[in-house]
């Protein structure tokens, strides 16, 4: 298939060998840009794979520059008219490749295409699928007020789609999952690349907002499943992640959303998601407190 895919790989282990070896045969191109990974990934995968010829490609930074100055780094290097961005901790199925490439070829408008993004048990994963979580909405979900959605949909709307039933067909949505977007290159060419003012997360539903402006549909493809063992290449580092997530969210609210909402409002905005930061650090903190002082023998 006429497809370039980019897959950025910060000590992703035995999970990039496995994404890839998934996908080897079925496309043009792939570009793995390596964030100074110190683990056993690269060898693995050079041992593993053939690395002759051009369908296979590392870049090999020497520092971490973060998904999306990765995702963009391949990107100026791909060649296809088709670009797929893969979390290395994704394993895509054959026939899913097939349906979302088919999905976007039945329309010129279609930019960008996601997959049904499932757990290791089957179970349908968050953030495949959803809706822009703006400020609004983010304080329906944080204080649970998406409970009475049942008497005022539109008002107390969840941007956590995937708490409705599956839809039996492919469907236009507001935003997918960075860790599978089969973007077109005409629609990147009109829209611009990945912003670099994110380090990790919600770069993904910035590109998604920037593609919703131009005119650009992102469609969610249900019967294309591709499973995700999310956070397997961030567990090691829940505070370096947890501190970027939120540093991204405050510029995404900024960057989109600055205009539209009192600067009273986007101050308390600030203060909810450092505040928010602050109560998992706090737990990641207790947790570790209580594997250290946890008898070996229990």
């Amino acid at each position: 298939m006429p497809i370039s895919v980019i897959i950025v790989n910060y000590n992703s282990g035995s999970f990039l060998v496995n994404c890839i070896a998934a996908i080897y045969e079925l496309v043009k191109e792939i570009i793995v840009i390596d964030n100074a990974s110190t683990d056993f990934s690269l060898s693995t995968l050079k041992s593993n794979l053939p690395m002759e010829g051009h369908r296979l490609r590392i870049i090999n930074l020497n520092r971490n520059i973060g998904f999306a100055a990765g995702c963009n780094k391949g990107l100026s290097v791909s060649t296809q008219p088709y670009i797929l961005f893969l979390n290395p901790d994704c394993i895509l199925n054959p026939d899913s490749l097939h349906r979302m490439v088919q999905v976007m070829e039945s329309g010129p408008q279609i930019g960008m295409v996601g997959g049904y993004l499932i757990n290791p048990d089957g179970t349908e994963q968050g953030g495949g699928r959803r809706a822009i979580p703006t400020p609004w909405r983010a304080f329906v979900r944080a204080f649970g007020l998406y409970r009475l959605a049942k008497f005022r949909p539109q008002l107390f709307f969840d941007f956590h789609l995937d708490k409705q039933p599956l839809p039996q067909a492919p469907v236009e949505v507001e935003a997918i999952s960075g860790a599978l977007m089969l973007v077109r290159r005409e629609a990147i060419d009109d829209v611009g690349t990945w912003d670099e003012g994110y380090f990790l997360h919600c770069e993904d539903l910035d590109w998604c907002m920037r593609f919703r402006q131009r005119n650009w549909k992102i469609v969610f493809v249900p019967d294309a499943p591709v499973t995700h063992f999310k956070g397997a290449c961030s567990q090691a580092r829940p505070f370096f992640v947890a501190w970027h997530k939120h540093r991204g969210m405050l510029h995404f609210y900024r960057k989109f959303f600055r205009q539209q909402y009192p600067g009273i409002v986007m101050g308390l905005i600030t203060l909810a998601v450092w505040l928010r930061f602050g109560a998992i650090v706090l737990f990641h903190a207790i947790q570790g407190g209580c594997r250290i002082l946890k008898p070996k023998h229990e």
